[in-house]
């Protein structure tokens, strides 16, 4: 199982979600992210291997904002990876999720008959 930290509210978020995932970063040593939103744009940083990668990341290009998501991961589908790494984003959303999506090839077949371009494995 995956951890995921998330975090809205009047303090910087990065620091909140880093927390979170401090306390669940058992539940996943293959890849680390977060995402943040400052108002206007969502920031984004992935990173391979446990949360203290992604952390040193954090200390060099930190995100400011009050929202946002993070993840640490065990890989199931996709090798770990950067661009396999949650959150996965597009402009306006940011997204992770815990486990397999069971039915992953259908929906992702439909969205890119919808033009989606997918990222990630």
């Amino acid at each position: 199982m995956c951890g995921i930290s998330g975090y809205i509210g009047s303090k910087q978020a990065m620091p909140m979600i880093l927390a979170g995932l401090r306390c669940l970063e058992y539940r996943g040593y293959d890849s680390a992210g977060m995402a943040v939103w400052d108002g206007k744009h969502i920031g984004l940083r992935r990173s391979v291997g446990n949360l203290d990668v992604l952390q040193r990341l954090l200390k060099k290009k930190p995100l400011k904002g009050t929202a946002g998501i993070g993840h640490t991961r065990w890989a199931t589908h996709g090798r770990p990876s950067e661009n396999n790494a949650h959150p996965h984003c597009t402009e306006d959303i940011a997204l992770v999720h815990n486990g397999i999506i069971e039915n992953m090839a259908p929906l992702k077949a439909r969205l890119q008959a919808k033009g989606i371009r997918f990222r990630s494995e």
